[in-house]
């Protein structure tokens, strides 16, 4: 009978970006077999011809686990497997999907989004550690604090934006967050903290990208006499609303529908948009390649 006291339960994420060539897959499964590991998910994409600028690349999610005796400490294995990811030149990472990435959520005095991510949370739908909430504005304080989490109230004001924002990454750092989410946290970052959370800071854009940029989107729509209204998730740039894009949502509106009533419309998609960006960065679903991702969902 097999002894399966030492095995390690917990599964694990290798995602790889690098140029298409033959062998790929080939090396990657048969260092995994020869490792007694076992494959649950793989999924992988070539972007040869579909981009003018970043063509020609090979990305690849393998989700696996122990699956034998033979299976290496996972330090090992990653040692084992730098030979394979230098021939083929991989920009690469391992993660293990038991542990959850921490989050910081900063908002605004609009609750609907993070709304949505604490009731996804706290029903197990959500694979996060929320640590934390931020704001500029206290609306939030009480329905934070009856959710058992901590809040911390960082007013800024043009006078004070610089310390305001040093006050938050401090906050960030004490937190330990491996994600900074902006659950409609209507200040517009500095370029220095865009930069300094690159790759791990998600925004919700009230409107269906690029269209609509500004203040009172669904005004702007409304005005136009759009058919179909959306939000857009992204992760934060220097470039305004510019970065990589997530996941976006749209939904059919018609002209007898008033601005106010399209703001609710929005409001919904927006929450579901966001809910679904977060989840599938938690999963190591999304790889950034340049100004697009490619997102295994």
């Amino acid at each position: 009978m097999l002894d399966t006291s030492a095995f390690d339960p917990s599964h694990y994420v290798l995602i790889i970006k690098c140029p298409d060539t033959r062998g790929i897959v080939a090396a990657v499964s048969g260092y995994l077999n020869d490792n007694d590991i076992s494959i649950v998910e793989s999924n992988q994409f070539n972007d040869a011809h579909r981009s003018e600028d970043r063509g020609d690349m090979f990305y690849v999610r393998v989700v696996f686990k122990q699956a034998g005796p033979k299976t290496p400490p996972m330090e090992t294995l990653r040692d084992g497997f730098k030979p394979i990811a230098h021939r083929f030149s991989m920009d690469w990472q391992v993660f293990n999907l038991s542990h959850k990435p921490r989050v910081l959520i900063a908002v605004s005095k609009f609750g609907h989004c993070l709304y949505e991510l604490l009731h996804r949370w706290k029903a197990g739908l959500l694979p996060v550690e929320i640590t934390g909430v931020m704001s500029n504005h206290e609306d939030m304080r009480s329905f934070v604090e009856w959710n058992d989490i901590p809040f911390v109230y960082l007013p800024v004001n043009k006078q004070n934006k610089d310390e305001q924002e040093s006050a938050f990454l401090s906050l960030i750092d004490r937190h330990q967050a491996d994600l900074v989410v902006l659950a409609r946290y209507m200040q517009i970052l500095s370029d220095d903290l865009a930069r300094r959370l690159q790759g791990r800071c998600i925004n919700i854009h009230h409107s269906f990208l690029p269209s609509f940029k500004g203040a009172k989107p669904y005004h702007q729509a409304h005005a136009r006499g759009v058919k179909i209204i959306g939000a857009t998730a992204h992760y934060v740039t220097s470039d305004l609303d510019e970065g990589p894009i997530i996941e976006q949502d749209v939904q059919r509106v018609h002209h007898g529908l008033t601005p106010e009533q399209l703001v609710v419309i929005g409001r919904d998609i927006e929450s579901r948009v966001l809910a679904r960006a977060v989840t599938w960065h938690a999963e190591r679903r999304v790889i950034i390649n340049g100004g697009k991702t490619v997102v295994f969902s």
